[in-house]
């Protein structure tokens, strides 16, 4: 009850219109310099994400000064339905494969809020099964390009509350926000406004980036 409380907390914030924010249509990218891929939150409204992604990509904006910076709005239902982050893992994997072939020089900067960060989680090979709107990994990143992802922001991240976390080769690119309380990511957190409370790490998550580009 708890978690679908907290999800239908997050479809009617959308509807008051928590944030405003200027930023660019999300589209597959050109040759850009960094290529910022969003997975958004379960129902999340926006472009990119109103509580995460469209803050996150302004704050990257700001942080990355003389970067050219483009977005993607990792396409997955983001629902409840089974396969819903599956989904997300196969076209966020695609669509970065796809970029890395194009574009040899373009570097990525992978970010997951609530549901999409068991995206991002399963497409780095860390699998999200079990956890809140989980799902078994269907695709990762292949070795040749993990390299080039410099950043890896999750916010809410379900897996946090089986005790897990992101290990192996992401694991110094990641930096992982879980709020105090938010039952989400906290095993026992009973805090459901916590989960929609990420706006404000948004600049501590380009201030992280910032240093691995």
């Amino acid at each position: 009850m708890r978690i679908r409380l907290c999800l239908a907390a997050l479809s009617l914030v959308g509807g008051a219109g928590l944030t405003t924010l200027s930023v660019p249509t999300a589209t597959a990218a050109t040759c850009s310099d960094i290529d910022v891929v969003v997975a958004r939150g379960t129902f999340e409204p926006g472009t990119l994400g109103a509580i995460v992604g469209d803050p996150v990509y302004s704050a990257l904006q700001q942080k990355l000064t003389g970067r050219n910076l483009s977005s993607y709005k990792v396409n997955y239902p983001a629902d409840l339905s089974l396969t819903s982050a599956a989904q997300g893992n196969a076209d966020l994997v695609n669509h970065v494969n796809g970029q890395a072939a194009a574009c040899p020089n373009q570097r990525f900067i992978l970010v997951g809020y609530s549901q999409g960060a068991n995206v991002v989680d399963n497409s780095i090979g860390i699998s999200s099964d079990g956890a809140v709107v989980g799902s078994p990994i269907v695709a990762t990143l292949p070795a040749a390009v993990a390299p080039r992802v410099a950043a890896v922001l999750l916010f809410g991240n379900p897996i946090r509350a089986l005790g897990k976390s992101v290990t192996g080769p992401y694991q110094s690119r990641t930096v992982d926000f879980c709020a105090k309380g938010d039952p989400i990511c906290e095993n026992g957190g009973g805090d459901v406004l916590a989960h929609l409370g990420y706006t404000a790490d948004a600049g501590a998550a380009a201030d992280f980036a910032a240093t691995k580009v």
